[in-house]
């Protein structure tokens, strides 16, 4: 039996898209000198919260069921991350040390550094970013993460190629 023309042309297609698969895999990078605790995990349905006080706006909206994790991280001094993404939007603070964050379509490769008492927003989605501790002590943030029920928390990547 002869193998269809279609099938022949979707070949080399099926190959590429596994080799792009079985490369990124093997590409993607994993955090160094750092320990993860997740504080808490709640499940909410659809949330529609508005604030307006004296100036300060607030608003979160939601569809579909989501997941708010409270996650601790120490990173070693000359630790990190590891370049990864989240599937939904991160506020983090930094508890103790500093920590330079870096992103993955910045070509200058700039670092953004922030100390004790700071926090700054991971917007998820695909917004590819890795963390150092170029501190002279050991870094802790916290984050709050607000994810679609039952995503997985961090999604590995490979290193953009620009730091």
């Amino acid at each position: 039996m002869r193998p269809s023309r279609r099938l022949l042309r979707a070949l080399p297609l099926a190959a590429a898209i596994l080799a792009i698969g079985v490369t990124g895999v093997a590409l993607a990078t994993t955090g160094s000198g750092i320990s993860t605790t997740n504080i808490s995990v709640g499940l909410f349905d659809d949330i529609r919260v508005k604030s307006h006080l004296d100036g300060h706006k607030t608003l979160i909206d939601t569809k579909g069921p989501s997941d708010l994790h409270v996650v601790s991280n120490v990173i070693a001094l000359g630790g990190h991350t590891g370049w990864h993404t989240h599937p939904g939007p991160s506020l983090i603070t930094v508890k103790s040390g500093t920590i330079t964050a870096y992103e993955g379509d910045d070509p200058t490769c700039t670092g953004r550094v922030y100390t004790a008492g700071q926090g700054f927003v991971d917007p998820g989605d695909g917004h590819i970013h890795i963390l150092r501790n170029e501190g002279a002590v050991a870094a802790e943030t916290v984050a709050v993460q607000l994810l679609p029920h039952g995503a997985g928390r961090r999604i590995d990547v490979p290193d953009p190629g620009n730091c």
